[in-house]
């Protein structure tokens, strides 16, 4: 099964088989599971592939050569067609990360809670596994990078997580988990 949302999924998450659409056709209990972990791998890879591309921009860091062509692919699935991200010069790479910026805190949180929200259509156990997944993502990325990410990683992870949660709100579900 694949999972679509406005945001194409990473090279790795794209070789699932079709989805059956929740609202027009009846899934089984394994199905649904499917879906959730689904949901919850993407958004942490989401939340991942875009702390790695702020603190790359912020420390001129490389990704190394076998991640090289799927970050590249993750660059170009965000909408991401400028120029490379090692060939930018100090300016440029401050312009990304800027308030307005491609690779800034407001584009990167819309871009990470857009993808967990439309995923999951609206269904409560979906929000919860993204939200669950895109935390992860972000502390695997700090895990990669040191233990610590920038003050901008930081400030997207929040602000993502104010989204996500805030959308649950609005669809009625409280963001603590009842089954827990």
């Amino acid at each position: 099964m694949q999972i679509s949302s406005n945001t194409t999924l990473p090279n790795a998450v794209k070789d699932i088989a079709q989805i059956k659409t929740i609202y027009t056709e009846k899934i089984s209990k394994d199905e649904a599971m499917e879906i959730r972990e689904q949901i919850k791998q993407n958004a942490n890879a989401m939340a991942f592939n875009s702390a790695t591309a702020q603190n790359s921009l912020l420390k001129k860091g490389d990704v190394s050569s076998d991640d090289y062509d799927a970050f590249q692919s993750f660059l170009k699935d965000i909408g991401y067609n400028k120029k490379p991200i090692a060939s930018l010069s100090q300016d440029e790479a401050s312009e990304l990360v800027s308030k307005d910026g491609f690779f800034g805190v407001d584009q990167t949180s819309k871009r990470i809670s857009d993808f967990v929200i439309n995923g999951a259509g609206g269904d409560e156990q979906l929000l919860r596994a993204g939200r669950e997944g895109m935390l992860r993502g972000f502390e695997e990325a700090k895990e990669m990078w040191g233990g610590k990410l920038p003050d901008i990683s930081q400030e997207t992870m929040i602000k993502a997580t104010q989204m996500v949660d805030k959308a649950m709100y609005d669809l009625g579900f409280s963001v603590i988990d009842k089954e827990v």
